[in-house]
């Protein structure tokens, strides 16, 4: 019995491990066709190929909802999660890419 929990417990620490050392998601710059976000919280990425990705930002960036921005790009051309920072033009703000993940939930529907 001890021992199986031993192997369980070494199981999780290395797919833990493993799931922690995964590299980023990056985009090519190129490969994007457009860059939103309608809440300031989630960036949706048209590319050129037609899929839609979804990154979840690190922080509130409300001023992202009403202006437009730059990328802040050092090294090669893409856009990494977790690394990525933009510019809102008109404030300045600065907002940082989190994950992709999941398109966000639609929300319900209101009762008339």
């Amino acid at each position: 019995m001890k021992l199986s929990f031993a192997v369980l417990l070494l199981t999780g620490v290395f797919s833990t491990t493993a799931a922690l050392a995964a590299p980023p998601i990056c985009l090519q710059l190129r490969d994007i066709q457009s860059a939103k976000s309608d809440d300031g919280k989630i960036m949706k990425f048209t590319m050129r190929d037609g899929r839609v990705l979804y990154n979840h930002l690190q922080g509130v960036c409300p001023d992202l909802k009403f202006n437009g921005f730059e990328w802040t790009v050092r090294g090669p051309s893409e856009v990494c999660e977790g690394q990525q920072s933009l510019r809102v033009l008109q404030s300045g703000q600065i907002c940082v890419l989190g994950k992709f993940g999941p398109p966000p939930k639609a929300a319900p529907a209101a009762s008339p």
